[in-house]
């Protein structure tokens, strides 16, 4: 099993900054697949970011839509994995999601859709005010 804490959170202006950290129990980070996704009311969840780690080292995808302004990241001695979220916008405002598979995935592929996944936070609140 394994156990996902979601913090970081909050609310801020436009073109600020955020930083979600999510905490594993149960397994060691490098050895799962692990993706943050959002959802924002009335919208489908959609994948932001992926990070698996491999025999070269952790591997990382990030979506169109934050490109740029997003990035995933492995904190091994803390067993966590983080996004730091960047010159943030009204319409990145949702619920964030932290999500876990001990199955591997080639993130060349992007990142794996909800049901790779089996085990999520409970997700921690961004709010984007213009």
């Amino acid at each position: 099993q394994v156990q996902l804490v979601e913090s970081g959170g909050g609310s801020v202006q436009a073109g600020g900054s955020l930083r979600l950290s999510c905490a594993a129990s149960g397994y060691t980070t490098s050895t799962l697949t692990m993706a943050w996704f959002r959802q924002a009311p009335g919208k489908e969840r959609e994948g932001v970011a992926a990070i698996a780690t491999g025999g070269g080292g952790a591997s990382t995808y990030v979506a169109d839509s934050v490109k740029g302004r997003f990035t995933i990241s492995q904190d091994n001695a803390k067993n966590s994995v983080s996004l730091q979220m960047n010159s943030l916008k009204p319409e990145d405002t949702a619920m964030y999601y932290c999500a876990a598979s001990t199955d591997r995935w080639y993130l060349g592929r992007g990142i794996p859709g909800e049901t790779f996944f089996d085990y999520w936070g409970q997700g921690t609140q961004v709010t984007v005010s213009s």
